[in-house]
Formats: structure tokens, C-alpha cells, sequence
């Protein structure tokens, strides 16, 4: 009868489904691990200049240049995340210079996981919160 779905349909359809949940269900939870970073091993950098802000989802993103001129690449939390400790898409600007806190790459390659951002005038911004505390 047309319009009337069998059984054993809804079975193969109820596994596809299942099976396409669990395909995916590995590499989400993969991506979040923060196995690759020292994490709590706080490192500083001084004197750096911002190459690019990188304001997008599921991490954003800053690349800094050091005095010797290699560049670095710092994962940070979610825009929805850092709004609530004052940052924002502009919150950094292309050629402006800081200094940054971060969790460094267990690999050793030049970058990390961004903690802080402090500016010449005194300004900083937290990822975790003034206290360092995941919120």
C-alpha cells in the first residue's frame, strides 16, 4: 500500500542512522582533546606582533610573529566562550604588539593553546577568567 512504511524498513533505516551516529561520534569527540598542549605548563611570550585573529567556531585563532620573525599559531576557546571574559572579534588588531601566556605544543612546533593577552597600556584578556579557572 503506498505511503505506509514496512517494518523491516524502518529497521535498515533506524541502523543506517545509527551507524552513521556512531561514525561520527569518534572524531567530534577526538577534535575537543587537549592532548596535544602542555596543558598548565604556562609559557610567556613578550613583544610579539599580531599577524591575524582568527573569530571563528569551534576555536579561534591568533597567529603572532616573534622578534626573530617566526611565526606562532595559538588555539583559543570559542567566540561564545570568550565574550563572556570581554573579547571580542576585534579585540585584536593586524601589526599590534603583546605579550601572551600560553600552553605550549607537546610536539615543540611553535604554537600552543592561547591562555592570556596583556597590552603595553596594562589591558589583559583572559581566556579562563581573570583566576585561570575553566568557567
Amino acid at each position: 500500500m503506498p505511503g505506509k512504511f514496512s517494518p523491516r524498513g524502518l529497521v535498515a533505516g533506524a541502523v543506517l542512522a545509527a551507524g552513521a551516529l556512531f561514525a561520527v561520534a569518534g572524531p567530534l569527540s577526538a577534535h575537543h582533546s587537549t592532548a596535544m598542549f602542555e596543558w598548565g605548563k604556562e609559557v610567556e611570550m613578550k613583544g610579539v606582533t599580531v599577524e591575524k585573529w582568527e573569530w571563528t567556531n569551534p576555536h579561534t585563532f591568533l597567529y603572532v610573529r616573534d622578534a626573530a620573525g617566526k611565526r606562532w599559531a595559538f588555539e583559543g576557546m570559542s567566540p561564545n566562550h570568550l565574550v563572556r571574559y570581554g573579547w571580542s572579534k576585534r579585540a585584536l588588531e593586524q601589526g599590534e604588539k603583546i605579550d601572551l601566556t600560553y600552553y605550549p605544543l607537546r610536539d615543540g612546533r611553535n604554537g600552543g593553546f592561547n591562555v592570556t593577552v596583556s597590552r603595553p597600556g596594562g589591558k589583559s584578556l583572559f581566556q579562563f577568567g581573570e583566576r585561570g579557572s575553566v568557567q
